[in-house]
């Protein structure tokens, strides 16, 4: 008997060491909306050398899945919003579309594309359903153009979801497709089924506490909350389970209880809001880390789970019409430098930054210290360079938040004076401004010069120009 029950404990802690074993490495997503993004050669490397074997990207841009080539890295292509009407309404572009960005790269490429992700939350409310008649055509006529090119085992179809397509009034069991897209949901679903593809949806803890002055913050970590959630006996102590199950039970509740699910993105953002920090954001990702590690997922899908970190890189030209925060969701600053001590099981000496990056000469421009600021054009200056390059840092309980006045114009000068790669011009609003050698960071208020990359080489002196001239022209319009 004893030894019955020797065997019996070893084969459970052998089966839960196989189950973490299969657990496959986390993903992360790879967004391209920066002023001057990482050579893509560099950032496959950085994926490498924090072992990330899966990435998820927005679009099909040909240079990254050049990079990819062979790099053992799954890849999921996308396909943008903007692009959902023709291809609902054309196979012909669809056929196209899949011919020049997955099949020309799995085939001679080396480039291990698993997905195709059509569209990106096409159903937040914010579209007040202008994609709500083409999503569906679209991934119809996407799976058969990849059933064409003999990829339709190879290369799954998805459509990354907001978590807002669904909701409960209480519980996660009370869990349904919102009504207004009730029917289009299950029609989705229905068809991801039956092409044995899974249901993608992102999901922010951070933006329930962004939300709602009210929530409790404890809710949105996985330390233990002091008033967990007793749904039929099972228990939620944190935001994201009960989140991830609303959605199992709306997919059960109409039909669909065993759908693969892939957690698209997660992640919390270190700036542009009081609540995005170093501190939160370490410890959210790390609480959802070391339970990915573990191999646990939910109490509706208590096994391994298939997630993106969102995001690897900071973008900084990022839309901050959700908020400040949009352009800070990276494990790296924009230079490839990382963040905070992050263990994401590959290795246990925390994220690898990039290597070999080449950075502007160290000069700021700043607020000339003999300028007034009660001048005219302090206010019209400010705005000009925030509209144009990346104040958000700037704000209450933000990194930046607590510069005098003086510090927040400077760092709004500096802000556009490197994003226009430190060029003579960009340091000319009228009587205010000097480029200098000495740092003006303080604290945790980092007045960041740009890195040296493709992209601004890329934009050429035409780019030059053209700033030069519409700086000149504000400066013209200020003093009339």
């Amino acid at each position: 008997m004893g030894g019955g029950k020797f065997m019996g404990c070893f084969f459970v802690v052998f089966f839960a060491a196989l189950l973490v074993g299969l657990v496959s490495g986390i993903g992360v997503n790879w967004g391209t909306q920066s002023t001057h993004p990482l050579p893509s050669s560099t950032v496959v490397k950085m994926l490498k050398d924090n072992g990330i074997q899966k990435v998820k990207l927005f679009d099909a841009d040909p240079d990254i899945l050049n990079a990819l080539k062979k790099s053992g890295i799954q890849v999921m292509v996308g396909i943008p919003n903007d692009l959902l009407y023709t291809m609902a309404n054309s196979m012909q572009a669809a056929e196209k579309w899949v011919s020049k960005n997955v099949s020309a790269h799995v085939s001679s490429g080396g480039v291990d594309i698993r997905y195709v992700a059509v569209g990106n939350e096409p159903f937040l409310s914010t579209y007040n359903g202008s994609f709500e008649s083409t999503t569906l055509p679209a991934l119809q006529n996407i799976q058969s153009a990849l059933v064409k090119a003999g990829l339709g085992n190879q290369v799954k179809v998805t459509v990354p979801l907001n978590a807002d397509v669904y909701q409960s009034t209480q519980m996660p069991s009370d869990g349904d497709f919102r009504q207004d897209i009730h029917d289009l949901m299950v029609q989705i679903v229905k068809f991801l089924s039956q092409n044995n593809a899974p249901f993608t949806v992102n999901i922010y803890p951070f933006i329930s506490l962004y939300a709602d002055l009210n929530f409790p913050v404890d809710y949105a970590f996985f330390n233990g909350f002091s008033s967990p959630i007793n749904d039929n006996g099972r228990i939620y102590d944190n935001v994201f389970d009960a989140n991830h199950d609303t959605l199992v039970w709306a997919l059960q509740r109409n039909g669909f209880p065993n759908i693969p699910i892939i957690v698209g993105e997660v992640g919390w953002p270190t700036d542009g809001d009081r609540n995005a920090n170093l501190q939160f954001a370490q410890r959210f990702n790390q609480g959802f880390m070391s339970r990915y590690i573990a191999g646990k997922g939910t109490p509706m899908r208590p096994g391994p789970m298939d997630a993106y970190l969102f995001s690897f890189i900071d973008e900084d030209a990022k839309s901050i019409q959700p908020g400040n925060f949009e352009r800070h969701w990276g494990l790296f600053y924009y230079d490839g430098q990382p963040k905070y001590q992050l263990n994401i099981g590959s290795r246990t000496n925390g994220l690898v930054g990039a290597t070999g990056v080449a950075y502007l000469p160290k000069k700021w421009c700043i607020l000339k210290p003999s300028a007034s600021l009660n001048s005219d054009q302090v206010a019209p200056s400010v705005s000009y360079a925030c509209q144009n390059a990346d104040c958000t840092s700037l704000g209450y309980q933000t990194s930046c938040g607590g510069l005098d006045a003086k510090g927040n114009i400077s760092y709004a000068f500096n802000s556009y004076f490197q994003v226009n790669d430190q060029i003579d011009s960009a340091c000319k609003f009228p009587g205010l401004s000097v480029v200098t050698d000495k740092d003006p960071s303080t604290g945790d208020c980092k007045f960041r010069i740009m890195i040296q990359t493709d992209s601004a080489g890329l934009h050429g002196n035409g780019r030059i120009w053209s700033l030069r001239i519409v700086l000149l022209v504000f400066l013209f319009l200020t003093f009339l």
